[in-house]
């Protein structure tokens, strides 16, 4: 809803909201936001993000599967029981006798252990390959945290930006207030033409309609931040700014051999080399004969038999001589898929490069921009304040004025968005040679 009073400044929370008679949009008050701090949201976010929730079912999936394969070393257990009834009695003929062997009705059970005592090491590899899959799911869950981690970093930091873009515009509509007040005065007493005043209404107008459109990022930019802690869009949150920058005490070279070291992502494609080499070596022991032991104890009712009751032992050897080619092939796809994996690695090897050097390179140019733009809002601010007194004495133009506004504006806008970029380009960094950042920014 659109207000329309006169030139007045009101302070809401930290937030200078300026209202004017000309048609701006003034937010209504609002709850107090919660303000979070960067370690804080972060410690948040890798605790309570959907996307960490999720990926923490993975190690558990992967060590039930570790689970299964270790159950194969040991002894299976089987027991059984039922009742049987004969529509006749069974019975034998014995030259012209004839005898009763089996009973119409009859209870019976059975107890049987089988274990395998040798597989020319299927099992072992199996195992091994289980565990060298739950490994790799850990370094993932580690990967996707440390990602969830940068993903709020990064958020964090853009809504600071936008703050800084909202106190910019707000702090240049002030400034053009005044100049339409003073250019006002200055009309009415026949100093300046009515099209000096015109250009700064115009001028004014602009800069409300970008004011609007600030605020619209910010309230954006808290609802994505809102989002990674899973917390309600329209939760009123501020990001606490930061007092500190970190920087770079490593060159290229360094960042390229720290990623190689400690990126997770290399750690789960490793493992997943090694669990498809134990899986084929396993499908290979399928080959080789399997050495098993069973023992048991059985009972049927019978009262025509001289034991009703018996023990069982059993030494035996399965071997499974034609398969129609079956394990061959599952062996051949399990090899292609080693040497698939192995290419992938390098090819992600030279991903990870180039993500070093692309996130090196934009904190290098970042920090760059931050030292050209740190000095020119003081020159800019002096600049607008000779200007105005240049323009009340009437040596100088509207025009000078104006342009004096935007360059302060400008200077502004350029010295925080290089700030910005300089910090969210020093976490990924950070991210692309591996490192935590939750214990980074601790």
């Amino acid at each position: 809803m659109y207000r329309f009073i006169p030139y007045v400044t009101m302070i809401m929370g930290a937030a200078t909201v300026i209202c004017t008679s000309y048609p701006l949009p003034c937010p209504a008050a609002e709850t107090s936001p919660v303000v979070i701090t960067l370690a804080a949201g972060l410690k948040e976010a890798t605790e309570e993000s959907r996307l960490v929730k999720i990926a923490a079912y993975n190690p558990e999936i992967a060590s039930a599967e570790a689970a299964r394969e270790f159950a194969r070393f040991l002894p299976s257990v089987n027991a059984s029981a039922g009742q049987t009834w004969l529509s006749n009695q069974p019975g034998a003929i014995a030259g012209t006798t004839s005898f009763y062997t089996g009973q119409r009705s009859s209870f019976s059970y059975a107890v049987t252990a089988q274990q395998t005592l040798f597989d020319f090491g299927g099992r072992t590899s199996r195992y091994r390959a289980a565990q060298a899959s739950l490994e790799g799911a850990r370094q993932d869950m580690q990967r996707i945290r440390n990602l969830v981690a940068l993903d709020y970093i990064a958020s964090h930091f853009n809504l600071l930006e936008t703050d800084k873009m909202v106190m910019v515009a707000e702090k240049e509509l002030e400034s053009l207030l005044g100049h339409v007040k003073m250019a006002a005065a200055l009309y009415r007493e026949g100093v300046i033409t009515k099209n000096d005043l015109l250009q700064a209404k115009v001028k004014l107008s602009d800069t409300q309609q970008r004011l609007i459109a600030v605020r619209n990022q910010q309230k954006l930019a808290t609802a994505s931040l809102n989002t990674i802690l899973a917390r309600p869009l329209g939760t009123p949150l501020r990001a606490a700014e930061v007092d500190y920058d970190l920087t770079t005490p490593f060159g290229l070279e360094q960042a390229w051999k720290k990623a190689e070291e400690k990126r997770p992502e290399i750690a789960v494609i490793n493992n997943e080399i090694i669990a498809a080499d134990l899986q084929a070596r396993a499908k290979k022991a399928d080959y080789f004969p399997t050495v098993i032991a069973q023992g048991g104890y059985s009972y049927g009712e019978n009262r025509y038999q001289l034991h009703q009751e018996n023990w069982s032992l059993m030494l035996g050897v399965s071997l499974n001589i034609f398969s129609g080619g079956a394990t061959k092939a599952e062996v051949a796809k399990l090899t292609y898929r080693r040497d698939q994996l192995a290419e992938q690695k390098r090819k992600l090897l030279d991903d990870i490069r180039l993500e070093v050097e692309k996130w090196y390179r934009d904190e290098e140019n970042a920090r760059e921009r931050v030292a050209a733009t740190r000095d020119a809002i003081a020159q800019a601010e002096e600049n607008l304040r000779i200007t105005r007194v240049r323009y009340r004495e009437g040596v100088g133009t509207a025009t000078d004025v104006l342009d004096a506004i935007t360059l302060r504006t400008l200077s502004e806008t350029n010295y925080y968005r290089a700030l910005y970029d300089m910090r969210r380009s020093h976490a990924g960094l950070l991210y692309a040679i591996g490192e935590e950042l939750v214990s980074i920014y601790r």
